[in-house]
């Protein structure tokens, strides 16, 4: 059976026996890793959950230097709706701006710099000691002083700071409170009763640099529950990636404990290429065991943040993708701003390439990632990522520690952020780390847009007009996240693309959807790496703009798009991922939005106010496309498949 002979009826009859037999495996995902009542609302086919997975607050030196004085409750408190007090600060502790969410998230985890938390503390805390050292009166006095020098020992020496006393005892000692007290506020807003409205994760950022190139490597950690290490691994006692991975091994992952984790590195535009090198750390040539232990521990990587997005690389000189332009960065590493990015950065439709060519050498894919957004808010405000009202999130942009900064809030090349979206039976701990490790995720660029995929061999090209499409697309294939087995010969893979647009609120609506795009990349019998990007659905031409004196949107879009999709190109000899890319109609960028509210016309130099020379500068972007992408699904030959199965079992 294939394509238009497929009959429904028949997959139907095979859905509700793959689904009856699914009812046990229900049973066996609501058991839970540590005491909770179950959720009420539990659903087979799995519900999107919105949340944000890279959260600052002020134990962050980064955003404590700033005047950020967020605890992690209040962060807690700010996802799940609760207004939030920001600097700079009144002389009585008023806050001169305040932050609200027009809609709360499902799920959240403070992550704040492991590596300073004790510093931070110490500095803060007159009966600490430490609290007068020279270092600490730097802190205190000459903020942003404090936050080069603490930085700079921390990610490029990998050490403490004198104050710290021998091989830096006093600041981990000092650490212990604050890392208790990100795990008491995770459980006091976490909702363990059965409405299960919000869930919180432990975590932490592991901060790495590349000493030579000022390359980010940063990663967060997410812990399954609350059983934690006594102190979160850092960089300063574990300076290599695979040096994490064995300390979360050897300090979380006992065969006797509850306690899981999984590691997600940051979106790798900054990393100078380093993050996704094709290496180890410490330049050596990839090992079997090195990813094997990647492919373990790191099954999704961050594609959208405050510090823009690392889907793919746009050449304006070279053309390509122009949908690669958005909000890519104007350098390639966090710390020397004269290198410009390169397609080898560590752009992740290239990364995910890449790992097709190692798996043919290695027998392994290191880079088989599910994809999410988050904010890499230092301000302690998870899901800040309204373009209407964006002052700043602080980190690397514009502090704002003693005033508001005339003109636009943050640097040009910055944004809101992104969301992570995990499709989960329920919002529990439990069910949203399995999502996780399974890849059931996608990120998208800000909006709360609904985004589904999947692949299987037999879909029926009228599949979406089924009611039951999304069990049948699940009984007849696998998911974002999924890897396609079995083909035989004539095969095609036929994928089955739904997403509807962000519903919005009563005073912001949301955007319409443009068009759905697939993204398929593969490697040849020579090992070299293809791409190719299909709109699939919706319509690229269909006239929507927006004017820029006023920042309306103009013309129609799709309140939803469906589509079932067949690969005609499709080769079975050759490993391919196919991921989705969702775009909505042009709206205005944040920054135009406040050039427009300050009179800006760049025809007229009177009216570019002080700190506004932003909104004329040749680089800035007055015009967006909100997206989402989905998490690839891959393919890999017969051969192959026999390999990942052994490693499947190897990883379980």
């Amino acid at each position: 059976m294939r394509g238009n002979q497929v009959d429904t009826k028949l997959i139907a009859i095979v859905s509700s026996v793959l689904l009856a037999g699914a009812a046990s495996s229900a049973q066996a995902a609501r058991q839970y890793t540590e005491e909770r009542v179950p959720c009420a609302r539990y659903e087979e086919n799995r519900s999107a959950f919105f949340g944000d997975l890279h959260v600052h607050t002020r134990y962050s030196l980064d955003a404590s230097t700033q005047g950020t004085r967020t605890t992690p409750a209040q962060a807690y408190d700010f996802a799940r709706g609760a207004p939030l007090g920001i600097q700079p600060w009144g002389d009585q502790g008023e806050p001169g701006r305040t932050l609200q969410l027009q809609r709360p998230l499902d799920f959240t985890m403070v992550s704040d710099h492991a590596e300073l938390i004790g510093e931070v503390r110490m500095c803060n805390t007159p009966e600490v000691d430490g609290y007068s050292s020279w270092q600490c009166l730097l802190y205190r006095h000459v903020p942003r002083g404090a936050y080069y020098l603490f930085n700079f020992m921390a990610t490029m020496k990998q050490t403490h700071l004198g104050m710290c006393g021998e091989e830096g005892k006093k600041c981990r000692e000092a650490a212990l409170m604050p890392w208790e007290e990100m795990q008491t506020a995770a459980e006091q807003a976490y909702d363990r009763s059965e409405a299960c409205t919000f869930t919180t994760f432990v975590g932490y950022e592991w901060t790495a640099m590349q000493s030579e190139s000022g390359g980010n490597l940063h990663r967060n950690v997410v812990f399954r529950n609350a059983e934690v290490p006594r102190l979160p691994p850092d960089f300063i006692e574990n300076p290599a990636a695979n040096l994490l991975w064995d300390a979360l091994d050897r300090e979380c992952l006992t065969p006797e404990g509850a306690c899981d984790a999984l590691v997600i590195p940051h979106n790798a535009n900054l990393s100078a290429g380093y993050m996704f090198s094709g290496k180890q750390d410490d330049g050596a040539a990839m090992t079997l065991d090195y990813a094997r232990t990647r492919a373990r521990f790191e099954p999704l990587v961050e594609v959208m943040q405050h510090k823009g997005a690392s889907e793919c690389f746009y050449a304006a000189a070279g053309g390509g993708d122009e949908l690669c332009a958005f909000e890519q960065q104007p350098t390639d590493n966090i710390a020397v701003y004269d290198a410009p990015p390169r397609e080898d950065t560590g752009f992740v439709r290239q990364v995910l390439a890449d790992g097709l060519a190692i798996e043919q050498t290695l027998g392994v894919n290191p880079f088989q990632f599910g994809l999410v957004g988050s904010t890499d808010t230092h301000l302690g405000a998870p899901g800040a990522t309204a373009e209407d009202r964006f002052p700043g999130h602080g980190g690397a942009g514009v502090p704002a520690l003693k005033r508001v900064p005339p003109g636009l809030p943050d640097k040009l090349e910055y944004n809101p952020g992104g969301l992570a979206v995990l499709w989960a039976e329920e919002n529990s701990r439990d069910s949203l780390f399995a999502a996780m490790r399974r890849r059931e995720a996608y990120a998208t660029s800000g909006p709360r847009i609904s985004a589904r995929f999947f692949g299987g061999w037999d879909y029926p090209d009228d599949l979406c007009d089924n009611r039951e499409r999304i069990s049948l697309a699940y009984a007849g294939g696998v998911p974002m996240g999924g890897e396609l087995s079995g083909a035989g010969q004539g095969d095609a893979p036929m994928f089955m693309v739904v997403a509807s647009k962000d519903p919005g609120t009563a005073s912001v609506p949301g955007t319409p959807l443009q068009r759905i795009q697939l993204v398929k990349g593969w490697v040849d019998d020579q090992g070299e790496t293809h791409h190719r990007v299909i709109d699939v659905a919706g319509d690229g031409d269909n006239g929507a703009d927006v004017d820029l004196a006023t920042c309306e949107r103009r013309g129609e879009g799709f309140a939803q798009l469906c589509t079932v999709w067949r690969d005609e190109d499709f080769d079975p000899g050759l490993s391919a991922f196919y991921y989705t890319r969702t775009v909505e109609n042009p709206s205005c960028r944040w920054s135009q939005r406040q050039c427009v509210a300050a009179g800006v016309d760049c025809r007229d130099p009177s009216t570019i106010g002080e700190g506004f020379a932003g909104c004329c500068a040749v680089e800035h972007r007055p015009v967006i496309q909100e997206r989402a992408w989905s998490s690839p699904i891959w393919y890999h030959p017969p051969e192959a498949q026999v390999q990942n199965s052994v490693l499947r079992d190897t990883l379980t």
